[in-house]
């Protein structure tokens, strides 16, 4: 248990902290123009949980005890260290994801805010957000997370039916979810996302539209709507394995996804994204770096990241994954300034196929400038212009190719993966086309 007093000591250090951290983005940076290989967002992963939901398959333990002190400083030394290392003078924005980063002291938020702005520049009205589950982030907690730097919440509600919870393996309730989120959006207004998970196993459509119209009434301009993916491995995948479960039927998560999409653009949100969906400018600016294909640092165990490790000499972007373990981690920052595992460069196709894949996934889609900052050469026109089966697309009203450059419509938004089984081979064809394989002997 942790004593009154300690919580009101660890908020006046995290508020101390972020006041160093202030002092530092005005220390008199440097205001010339910053190019995109100079521009990079940061992700941080706080790799603990409660409790391992029963649907999830990412990187994250339950630890017996964490000496939380450790942890920070390595997660500060390895985001100096990669911050060098990438040649980044600006991070746009700060994503602390995991795990569940509401578990992590607001200390440790502050203190990897306050290294970032002391090795790059941090502006002041950066968007810092930090996951959080509704069981880990009284009124209180996300307070002290504000004074330490935080300005925006993403809430795994992920469902409002209490039934549903269990299945999931959550540890709060709807009350809980509601009463977090209320209290959230008076300390972040217009700032706070939520989750809202489909396509569960025995899950109807008409009930679940009513929760989706429920948080309507209770939400702020950010909702996610993602559909459940089994995974092997997780208590779900073999429940609906050995027959437990009914899997979920794929046609009324499809449906699901069409009603609530137009639900939600009815009540005035944008569909920026497959699923993410925002009005009044809440946008998500962490990511959609990703789906810009921007550069992102990733620090903490089992993070990924894409950059130039101009500090090493690299010219390629790299993809790179950080030691899984956190034990293994953190050996590994205290030895060598930082945990990468896998460093895989990347060529210029398969980084023009992540800037197709990712950029269709937008409602705006890839502009005609956007895609010259990565193929000056190779235009959308020449890719796509000429293809019969691209053209299929167009005339379904799936696709637009037009002077604004290459994206999908509202239809074509939700069935995107098939439409890339179409895009990415044309991508390749047109590639190679343009670099033809050397002739032997030569």
């Amino acid at each position: 248990m942790t004593l009154p007093g300690a919580r009101a000591g660890a908020r006046a250090a995290a508020a101390t902290a972020a006041q160093k951290r202030r002092r530092a983005e005005g220390a008199g940076r440097s205001l010339n123009p910053v190019t995109p290989s100079q521009r990079a967002a940061l992700y941080v992963h706080w790799p603990y949980c409660e409790k391992r939901c029963s649907y999830c398959n990412f990187n994250k333990y339950i630890p017996r005890g964490v000496e939380e002190a450790a942890v920070r400083s390595c997660l500060v030394t390895e985001a100096q260290t990669l911050l060098q290392l990438s040649g980044v003078q600006r991070v746009e924005s700060v994503f602390f994801g995991g795990g569940t980063p509401s578990l992590a002291s607001p200390h440790t938020v502050a203190a990897v805010l306050e290294a970032v702005a002391q090795a790059t520049h941090l502006p002041a009205d950066s968007e810092v957000t930090l996951e959080a589950n509704p069981t880990s982030a009284p009124a209180s907690r996300l307070a002290a997370f504000g004074a330490a730097g935080v300005n925006r919440l993403s809430i795994g509600l992920q469902s409002l039916d209490d039934t549903e919870l269990q299945l999931l393996g959550r540890t709060h309730s709807a009350s809980d979810a509601l009463r977090t989120l209320a209290e959230a959006r008076c300390l972040f207004p217009g700032r706070v996302s939520v989750d809202l998970m489909l396509g569960l196993p025995a899950q109807q459509v008409r009930p679940w539209l009513g929760q989706l119209e429920d948080l309507l009434r209770h939400c702020d301009d950010h909702i996610s709507l993602y559909q459940l993916t089994l995974e092997r491995g997780t208590a779900l995948f073999t429940q609906v394995q050995q027959g437990a479960l009914p899997a979920p039927d794929p046609e009324l998560a499809a449906e699901m996804y069409q009603e609530g999409r137009a639900i939600l653009q009815e009540a005035g949100f944008r569909q920026y994204e497959v699923s993410n969906f925002a009005r009044n400018g809440a946008l998500s600016t962490h990511n959609w770096t990703y789906w810009q294909c921007g550069q992102y640092i990733g620090v903490g165990p089992g993070a990924h990241g894409r950059f130039i490790p101009q500090g090493a000499g690299g010219l390629a972007r790299e993809a790179r994954i950080q030691t899984l373990e956190p034990d293994n981690w953190m050996k590994e920052v205290m030895l060598f300034g930082h945990g990468t595992r896998k460093r895989l460069p990347l060529d210029n196709l398969e980084l023009l196929e992540e800037v197709l894949a990712m950029g269709l996934r937008t409602d705006v889609g890839i502009t005609h400038q956007h895609w010259q900052q990565f193929e000056p050469q190779l235009t959308l026109w020449d890719v796509f212009g000429a293809s019969k089966e691209v053209d299929a697309l167009l005339e379904q009203g799936l696709l637009l190719l037009d002077h604004r450059g290459l994206r999908c419509s509202w239809e074509g938004l939700a069935v995107l993966d098939s439409l890339l089984l179409t895009l990415l081979p044309r991508l390749q064809e047109a590639w190679q086309q343009k670099t033809p394989s050397p002739v032997p002997g030569e």
